[in-house]
């Protein structure tokens, strides 16, 4: 419903619903209440003075948060994690004097950063597994039908339809492969003070550095990590920002390069992205069917992939042992490259799943070429025939620059009749036509798909889908 109020597109038309869960604010502020939680229980535990009943009524009310306290409290003390702890601390007033004991702002907004963070990774490698199976079982049912191949955008070699969307899929198998390395590679802050030194938590613990490791690993596990950064000043290393919207902004890459290839797939006739029965194309021109789906991966993957320089800028300006002026740019940069990669891999999904191939028209483009690609087949069979090698490669030479000179007048390619005319072939037209098969000349690519169809099938099996319920795509 129109607003008065700017909406990003990002979450009004295009992320899913379960990326713009992860990054509400709902989200966000109950993982740093469930951090305070994990914190105090640890804390308890290690021997300091909290009880039981404190953790307790912490864990009772993760979810019941008074924005309007937060809100009027935060325009009074000019500091959110200040707010929110005192807004926490009036929802459970026993507990309030030992929230946050020993602990620095950068442990909730860093260590909760890194869980959402991690989190969506997790899911979008199930986007990606989605988009992997639509293009193996798209690969695998076109791997054996020719279809001209371009290098430069200049018809080339035949190839086949399978064997091209298997360029798309061994793209995003690349990513699945980076992802599977970032998120592997994620690690914990941890509670490590306002430099990184664990000054405050030596005090707590009365020197006993063996506590303090172990309230980390505690805390850590509690989140699902296995380890903590080994040094940190108060934030966790910003070069981590860079990791991850690297591999986002591949995704996008991989994403653009497909949607590109469609779009001049379909400006050919030959593949078209999904169009329905009554979608419109264009509001002037009525006939008109535009791959507006592939269009907006473009879009929003240009956008990403420029997104993505923010993480090492932020990262190469770190002053020392922190500054602040990553803030404001964190706070738009990593959940916008988030929702938006979340965007595109679901329009891909949508276009993969929904790919239609116009067989006539394939066909008729390989037929228009095929002549010009058999010429070597042809010149070798002329030697065969007795024919001198070096004068039949000029003579083809001189006839495709004729036809081509003639199909650019738009007339008919009739370069195996000027072919024929030569005695030196020792061919008739019809002989050179039987050389004419198409599946002659389109080399592995059948054997090639199945490798990597079969790469892919193991790849996916292997990863468990976020299932959840999806804004429509308009």
């Amino acid at each position: 419903m129109p607003t008065n109020i700017y909406e990003s597109p990002l979450s009004s038309r295009y992320a899913s619903e379960y990326m713009l869960n992860l990054f509400s604010m709902d989200k966000r502020i109950q993982t740093w209440r469930r951090l305070w939680v994990a914190l105090a229980r640890a804390e308890s535990k290690l021997g300091l003075p909290i009880t039981d009943e404190q953790v307790k009524e912490l864990e009772a009310h993760i979810e019941d948060i008074d924005y309007e306290t937060e809100h009027a409290r935060e325009k009074e003390v000019r500091h959110d994690v200040m707010a929110h702890i005192y807004t926490y601390g009036k929802a459970a007033p026993s507990a309030a004097g030992i929230i946050h004991l020993g602990a620095t702002s950068c442990y909730v907004t860093d260590n909760a950063d890194l869980i959402i963070y991690r989190d969506g990774l997790v899911y979008l490698r199930g986007e990606i597994a989605k988009v992997l199976k639509n293009l193996a079982d798209f690969a695998e049912k076109y791997k054996s039908t020719p279809t001209l191949g371009y290098t430069h955008y200049q018809p080339a070699q035949l190839v086949t339809v399978g064997k091209r969307a298997s360029l798309w899929a061994q793209d995003f198998l690349s990513d699945l492969e980076e992802l599977d390395f970032v998120i592997d590679s994620f690690k914990f802050l941890g509670c490590r003070g306002t430099t990184g030194t664990e000054a405050s938590f030596m005090e707590l613990f009365e020197g006993d550095g063996e506590k303090i490791d172990e309230m980390n690993r505690m805390i850590s596990a509690e989140f699902g990590f296995k380890k903590c950064f080994t040094v940190s000043g108060q934030t966790y290393p910003r070069k981590f920002d860079s990791r991850i919207l690297n591999v986002l902004s591949s995704i996008a890459q991989s994403c653009y390069r497909m949607a590109n290839d469609l779009r001049l797939l379909q400006h050919d006739r030959q593949v078209e992205e999904p169009f329905e029965k009554n979608q419109i194309g264009s509001s002037a021109m009525a006939y008109k069917r535009n791959p507006m789906r592939c269009e907006r991966i473009c879009s929003l993957s240009r956008y990403l992939m420029a997104d993505a320089l923010n993480a090492p800028m932020t990262a190469s300006t770190q002053w020392l042992e922190r500054t602040l002026d990553d803030s404001a740019n964190r706070r738009i940069s990593l959940p916008e490259g988030y929702l938006c990669a979340d965007a595109i891999l679901r329009l891909a999904q949508n276009v993969t799943d929904g790919m239609h191939v116009n067989e006539k028209m394939v066909e008729k483009a390989v037929r228009e070429y095929l002549p010009f690609i058999a010429t070597e087949n042809l010149m070798m069979e002329g030697v065969k025939r007795g024919g001198d090698r070096q004068k039949l490669h000029e003579i083809i030479r001189v006839c495709s620059m004729e036809a081509s000179a003639r199909m650019k007048e738009g007339e008919s390619c009739d370069l195996l009749k000027r072919l024929a005319s030569h005695p030196e072939f020792s061919m008739t037209e019809r002989e050179m036509e039987a050389v004419l098969e198409p599946k002659l000349y389109i080399g592995r690519c059948p054997e090639q798909v199945d490798r990597l169809v079969k790469e892919i099938r193991e790849a996916v099996s292997k990863i468990e889908i976020v299932k959840t319920k999806d804004v429509e795509i308009l």
